[in-house]
């Protein structure tokens, strides 16, 4: 399995402006790309295949007085953005004809300078290297300094340098995992348990923990709104309103960074417990379009359900979606009774066939459990009975039975 780890570059002055010169040469080699396949389309033409692009777009480019500045980069940056070029049109065809899960992808565009986020991709062809010292040594880039979070694996395949919108630079690897060394990390464990995901409580799980909710961007609306009005009031073009930009951008990062950071070490410690988790799908673009916008986003459900999918293949670990349709928070978990909907303000209610008083989102959690097929009982079965085969005289058509049918 493929995984990324990210960690924090502080390059100098020259290297700052060395990196600078490779984001803007990519991004040229890019829109020269995607002009020459619009160009093609409108004439009616084959597109041009990526050998033709290469030579055409890098190798005799370099040699003319327009796009010679090409040759002071390194020449597996320029090959990356073809790259680039050729799987965004790969995800816009396979888009068109629903050959690819996810949201539509629409046709490339084109890049531009003032782009917030750049970024750049070195293979192991371009001969980037780790030295001794712990810096990451760039070809025509240098040395930059990097802060190691933690120890890299293995020796990684390709690294991306990203610059971001507050101004941040990171270096993105690219290592292949280690079975043997997850499994070790993560042993085998007899533990089940339902998510119930909400507003109220970020997640209360079946056996009735419930995880508060951070509200980061709750708390940090109050310095948010102030940092942008400060940026409204800038001339555009200023360099006065460019640093307020960047104070808007970094306050923003702060919020993303703390929520994904809260997401990976709940969903970490789910994964560490459990050895098969069941969740709801819920839709979020659906909840994002209602009032409740503003704390759907700020909850970031798909981002936390994403890391959950991914953490369960990494470490052998089972998860199971149910259906966002499934009646967690109207059927009662002890005798499934169904008690219709309920409006969000009622928190608890009680079951009318048997009486049991049910915290709402308690109750949701123990459903999702039973719906995943996760439940238990007190001697270890499943409650949920296993596929059988279907017999002989039930499958398949034998003509019409001679014995009277039962009313």
């Amino acid at each position: 399995m493929q995984l990324r780890c990210s960690f924090r570059l502080y390059p100098n002055t020259p290297q700052r402006t060395a990196l600078a010169r490779a984001f803007g040469c990519a991004r040229v080699v890019f829109n020269d790309a995607v002009r020459a396949r619009e160009d093609a389309r409108r004439a009616g033409g084959a597109f041009p295949k990526a050998g033709e692009l290469s030579r055409k777009l890098i190798t005799e480019a370099k040699r003319t007085e327009a796009r010679s500045w090409l040759g002071e980069v390194s020449a597996v940056v320029l090959q990356q953005a073809l790259r680039d070029v050729e799987a965004a049109y790969k995800n816009f065809f396979a888009s068109l004809k629903d050959a690819r899960k996810g949201a539509k992808s629409g046709a490339p565009r084109f890049k531009s300078r003032k782009d917030t986020r750049q970024s750049i991709r070195f293979t192991a062809n371009a001969r980037w290297s780790i030295t001794d010292n712990g810096r990451l040594n760039l070809p025509m880039v240098g040395a930059v300094r990097v802060k190691w979070s933690r120890v890299l694996p293995v020796q990684p395949s390709s690294v991306t340098v990203i610059k971001d919108a507050a101004g941040r630079y990171f270096a993105s690897f690219v290592i292949d995992t280690d079975p043997a060394a997850d499994a070790a990390r993560m042993p085998d464990t007899d533990q089940m348990v339902g998510v119930d995901l909400g507003l109220t409580h970020f997640a209360v799980l079946s056996d009735g923990t419930k995880i508060d909710p951070p509200r980061f961007l709750r708390r940090a609306e109050k310095k948010l709104k102030r940092a942008q009005r400060e940026l409204s009031r800038k001339q555009k073009g200023s360099n006065n309103r460019e640093k307020a930009r960047l104070k808007v951008a970094r306050a923003h990062a702060q919020v993303a960074d703390a929520r994904r950071e809260f997401h990976h070490q709940l969903s970490t410690k789910l994964i560490r417990d459990n050895q098969a988790i069941g969740v709801e799908d819920l839709a979020v673009k659906g909840l994002a379009r209602t009032r409740l916008a503003k704390s759907v986003h700020d909850a970031g459900w798909a981002q936390f359900v994403h890391m959950l999918e991914y953490k369960a293949v990494r470490y052998g670990r089972s998860l199971v979606k149910i259906g966002r349709f499934t009646p967690t928070s109207q059927v009662c978990s002890e005798c499934g009774a169904n008690d219709g909907p309920k409006p969000l303000h009622i928190r608890e209610w009680t079951c009318a066939a048997c009486g049991m008083v049910h915290d709402r989102d308690h109750n949701a959690a123990k459903n999702v459990t039973t719906a995943a097929g996760l439940a238990v009982t007190a001697c270890g079965a499943q409650l949920r009975p296993g596929r059988v085969l279907a017999q002989r005289d039930e499958t398949g058509s034998h003509g019409l039975s001679t014995e009277p049918r039962a009313a």
